[in-house]
């Protein structure tokens, strides 16, 4: 599929930040987290420059952004390694500038949410990625949680609820747990079950006065359109009108498409453009149109430049309904979603 990202002529709301300094985060050669994905996402921005998109880069989130979500020790841990390659754990690690680039990541988060809270849309395209980093460490590619650290400045406005929307390939452990008693965020994930970092069962919904909103959706390995599409029509998108947020955050990670080398999902590019547009009309309607992207994972080059472009596409779009929902078997999406009923049934009884 061609990456288009020309404008369309409503598309004047989005906000597209991105930094080139992303590129500036390098890892171990053959590392699929490599500075290659900035390359891709800078060759996006631009063509979307050029159609007359508007592109902003972002100020490095301040260490009170990043405490509302990490604890001090991790702070430190992270800023000790400036100037430094270190191994953090088996598979994330830093560069001499990683430490500089996180920062930015979680900064452009704040400023996609500071451009949605105006009833827009913002998109940050950020690397590293962030939905792994737990309070007190970074694991899984991840150094800062750049959608926790968005959603927890979200709340430090005055927004008294917050949905996330997390359709990586792996579960969001970190996003998960820094928000897992709080009934101000609620957090969607679907994600590939069993399968890294291994949280995210149906039966995590969160506990004290945050149980109900964790919604976790563990789809077996090769699901694909069909399934994802059923999940969204009668799980992702019932629960996010019934909680209805003031503001909605998309973590956006690509590798579950059908080509990604890590994930062993079969989304297809059109996929991903029918799950954005669902959640831009859930935004439509429940929150003003405030609606803020940040990506996460995506490992093949050429499907993730794909789904950058028809993120973007989508979003500035006029609106439209969604494409009828996809063919094929649903047959991971049934099994699944009877798991998430049974779990969800005592808090959200029209699932």
């Amino acid at each position: 599929m061609e990456a288009r990202t020309t404008p369309a002529q409503s598309g004047g709301d989005v906000l597209l930040v991105f930094s080139e300094r992303f590129g500036g985060h390098a890892t171990p050669a053959g590392h699929p987290e490599r500075p290659a994905r900035a390359t891709v996402m800078a060759t996006v921005a631009r063509r979307w420059a050029d159609g007359g998109g508007a592109v902003a880069a972002p100020d490095a989130a301040p260490a009170g952004a990043l405490l509302r979500v990490h604890d001090q020790l991790h702070l430190e841990t992270i800023a000790g390694t400036a100037g430094r390659s270190v191994r953090l754990d088996a598979d994330t690690f830093t560069a001499p500038d990683s430490e500089e680039v996180a920062r930015l990541a979680a900064g452009a988060a704040i400023r996609a949410v500071e451009h949605a809270l105006a009833g827009a849309t913002g998109v940050a395209f950020v690397r590293p990625p962030g939905h792994h980093a737990e309070r007190d460490r970074a694991m899984g590619f991840c150094l800062y949680n750049n959608v926790a650290v968005a959603a927890a400045h979200a709340l430090s406005r005055g927004l008294d609820r917050v949905a996330v929307v997390d359709y990586d390939v792996h579960h969001g452990n970190g996003t998960q747990w820094m928000f897992y008693d709080d009934p101000r965020v609620l957090y969607i994930s679907l994600h590939q079950y069993p399968f890294y970092p291994g949280t995210g069962a149906a039966g995590d919904v969160g506990r004290e006065g945050g149980a109900g909103f964790t919604v976790n959706v563990p789809l077996e390995a090769g699901a694909g359109d069909a399934d994802y599409g059923l999940v969204f029509d009668t799980a992702v998108a019932p629960i996010l009108e019934a909680y209805g947020p003031d503001l909605l955050l998309v973590s956006a990670g690509y590798d579950a498409h059908d080509r990604d080398p890590l994930g062993g999902m079969r989304v297809s590019t059109g996929g991903y453009a029918r799950m954005d547009g669902v959640l831009r009309g859930v935004a439509e309607r429940c929150c003003g149109g405030r609606l803020a992207v940040v990506t996460e994972g995506g490992y093949d080059l050429d499907a993730l430049e794909a789904c950058l472009a028809g993120t973007l596409d989508v979003l500035a779009a006029p609106p439209a309904p969604p494409p009828a929902s996809p063919a094929g078997s649903t047959r991971r999406a049934e099994a699944v979603l009877a798991q998430v009923r049974r779990a969800q049934a005592p808090y959200w009884p029209a699932l």
